[in-house]
């Protein structure tokens, strides 16, 4: 029996829902670079990494105050770089891949200009694949102190050149080099390292301490 156009069943369109995502730090949920590119642009609001086994991390979005604290040290190397003109800074919403495969945003980074240069620019498009030469994170009070460490470590195993980690509920900042021991200073006023940002000095105020 033939059926009628207008006596057929109708399907209502069906919109896309987004929902929130809530993935635990360890939960073994893995993604390819593909797969993890478009579960972060379904889920903008997130925060999202991905380690080297390729397993997907979603963190906590920084409360005001860590916000605060991010947008002074961002605009700080911001500036200094607009005058220097010597590289590019990535802020806490910019993704990066380092050479092992792992999906990074620190909360800035620095990348010289020669080195970005290199990178092409349908590659800048999507999480770059470039090590930062300088990156800084600020502990949020829902971040793990451990676990951020052992981010700087891989950081520096995969090329960084310098990295700050800032903890303002002690006042403690952390320095890491290549090669070397890391240093921690008790509340200092400013950093800086002629080496890898010349003329560039962090003031602290407002950012490790109030």
């Amino acid at each position: 029996m033939s059926v009628s156009p207008s006596e057929r069943p109708t399907v209502k369109s069906r919109k896309r829902e987004t929902i929130a995502l809530m993935v635990p730090r360890n939960s073994g949920l893995r993604a390819s670079q593909g797969a993890f590119r478009r579960l972060c642009v379904a889920n903008p609001h997130l925060r999202s990494e991905r380690t080297a086994k390729g397993e997907a991390i979603v963190m906590t979005p920084a409360g005001s105050d860590s916000g605060m604290r991010n947008a002074g040290l961002t605009a700080q190397l911001w500036n200094w770089n607009r005058e220097s003109r010597l590289g590019v800074v990535l802020d806490s919403s910019d993704g990066f891949t380092l050479p092992n495969g792992a999906v990074k945003a620190a909360d800035a980074s620095w990348i010289a200009l020669g080195r970005w240069s290199a990178v092409p620019t349908k590659a800048r498009r999507k999480f770059a694949p470039v090590c930062p030469d300088f990156l800084v994170e600020i502990i949020s009070p829902s971040d793990d102190l451990e676990f951020t460490r052992a981010k700087m470590r891989e950081y520096l195993a995969q090329g960084v050149r310098l990295g700050w980690l800032l903890d303002p509920k002690s006042g403690l900042a952390e320095v890491y080099r290549p090669g070397r021991a890391v240093e921690t200073l008790d509340r200092p006023a400013a950093l800086s390292d002629e080496d890898v940002l010349p003329g560039f000095v962090l003031d602290l105020e407002g950012i490790l301490f109030d």
